[in-house]
């Protein structure tokens, strides 16, 4: 008796395994994509899977459902680790009923959120699915609320990763949406609330799925999702790795790794790297290599709002995000798109006990009727709201220019900034001192001689950081080649640093 129960365990296990079939795992393969379950060993260290729910069928008997059930019914969940670290992980079969969300879906989807809530471990879904379940009608869209309730609880408390490696459209859409972080694959995902059918009834406008939801659409145009990979092989090896940044909870402190990256390790070559002519782009990515332990970087977004640059790096072996202008894309200026990608970084960074480097070099917000029609004003809010309210440690380094209301919200002492740092090519005023003394000196306009003489005068007066430094809004100017070792003292000093908040319920953001 004892056998024949065993035998048929390995029966059900094998064909729960076998998913959709073979020929629906030829069909997937052919697409270039891999199966659910190959996803999950290839993310996790090797033999470290449980499997949860593998038996689970749906309860659906309307359109002849009855007839037809596969063990898992259309998602694989458990949980395993990545780097010896515990991560809970789902990952939906699109070989079964097309990955379609039914009611047992989901409930296996929230019965692993909720056991990642409990231990404080992050959740990695990886998303492949045609949508709600069409034959269980409004079983399916509740299923989906509350896989989204789920997301909401466990926002700030356990990382959440969206893989989209497949379809993802309709309500299915705003569970990634709600997470964290979201990677796609080119040609193979796409993301849309509504598909190019519709689209083409209702607006008459004719679109392919891969320009509507593609990869490259939502890296480079919505800023929907973070970072486009190749293939899903580059896009599992790059989760691996960036999972190797976050905290897995917010109860802990930043991963610390062992480095061989001196922490007071001098970088000559920063001290040349601002050009004599102060309107020359410089690629800021050449100093955050160079202060970052040996130069690695995972740079969030790279495709979106090139103006700043936003990622997690290490100094001194612990995490650290670092939010940086990039005068290589409109000068540096902050506009809507940077302003809401540096907000939601530092949001996370905030929310995971993550310190928070900052490197200025901006010139203004971007000026022009399309910014402001926008809501440029609402959305530059978020940036400021976002840093001021974050409580972790946080440093700033002004490399030049730092002007107007865009100093103010790129970490300023007056934002609950904990250390700011400039460099001597630091330039800290209100406007360009071009702009300045045409306001200042408006009558002198038509005296080119005065003009000039009176923009050298603004610029010894505020194209240094001395006289902020008088002020105390700067804790002291640095020599640049020395920038790593300032950074890594100033973010041990804050290792322990508190501070708290009023009480209240939460703020209202500008959104």
């Amino acid at each position: 008796m004892a056998h024949e129960i065993i035998r048929q365990l390995e029966e059900r296990r094998a064909r729960a395994r076998a998913g959709g079939g073979k020929r629906r795992v030829d069909a997937q393969h052919a697409r270039g994509k891999l199966t659910a379950r190959e996803r999950i060993e290839l993310l996790l260290d090797p033999g470290t899977f449980e499997e949860w729910d593998m038996f689970v069928e749906h309860r659906s008997t309307d359109f002849g459902m009855d007839k037809t059930s596969v063990p898992g019914d259309g998602v694989v969940t458990g949980h395993g680790t990545i780097n010896g670290r515990t991560v809970f992980v789902f990952s939906q079969d699109f070989t079964v009923f097309g990955g379609s969300l039914s009611e047992t879906h989901a409930q296996k989807i929230c019965k692993i959120m909720d056991q990642a809530m409990k231990v404080g471990a992050p959740v990695i879904g990886i998303n492949d699915s045609g949508g709600a379940r069409i034959q269980e009608g409004v079983s399916s869209l509740a299923g989906y609320a509350e896989v989204f309730s789920r997301n909401v609880l466990a926002s700030g408390y356990v990382p959440q990763i969206s893989l989209i490696m497949g379809p993802c459209a309709g309500g299915a859409v705003y569970s990634p949406a709600i997470t964290d972080f979201v990677f796609m694959v080119r040609d193979t995902s796409y993301m849309f609330v509504t598909g190019p059918d519709v689209v083409k009834t209702v607006t008459h406008e004719e679109v392919t799925q891969e320009d509507l939801g593609g990869a490259v659409t939502h890296t480079t145009k919505s800023g929907v999702a973070d970072i486009a990979f190749d293939n899903d092989v580059d896009l599992i090896e790059q989760t691996r790795r960036f999972m190797d940044f976050l905290p897995f909870s917010n109860r802990e402190a930043p991963p610390l790794l062992a480095t061989d990256d001196q922490p007071g390790r001098v970088e000559p070559s920063l001290d040349t790297i601002i050009p004599a002519n102060p309107n020359e782009p410089y690629d800021v990515m050449g100093i955050v290599r160079k202060i970052v332990d040996e130069g690695e970087f995972f740079e969030i977004k790279p495709e979106f709002a090139r103006n700043i640059v936003v990622g997690f790096g290490r100094m001194d072996g612990s995490t650290v995000g670092i939010v940086a202008n990039q005068p290589l894309a409109l000068a540096g200026c902050l506009d809507i798109d940077a302003s809401v990608k540096a907000a939601r970084f530092i949001r996370f960074c905030d929310c995971f006990n993550i310190p928070i480097v900052l490197l200025v070099d901006v010139p203004g917000f971007l000026p022009g009727t399309a910014q402001e029609y926008g809501g440029l004003i609402r959305h530059g809010a978020k940036l400021l709201y976002a840093f001021a309210e974050a409580t972790v440690p946080k440093v700033t380094i002004i490399t030049r220019k730092a002007y107007g209301g865009a100093y103010i919200v790129m970490g300023s002492k007056h934002l609950r900034g904990d250390v700011n740092y400039a460099w001597p090519s630091a330039e800290i005023a209100v406007m360009g001192s071009k702009g300045a003394v045409e306001i200042i000196f408006r009558s002198d306009l038509d005296d080119e001689e005065k003009i000039a003489k009176r923009e050298m005068e603004y610029t010894e007066q505020f194209a240094n950081p001395f006289r902020v430094g008088a002020r105390g809004y700067i804790d002291d100017v640095i020599a640049p080649a020395s920038t790593r070792w300032r950074v890594i003292r100033a973010l041990r000093m804050l290792k322990n640093k508190q501070q708290d908040a009023p009480p209240k319920k939460h703020g209202n953001m500008p959104l």
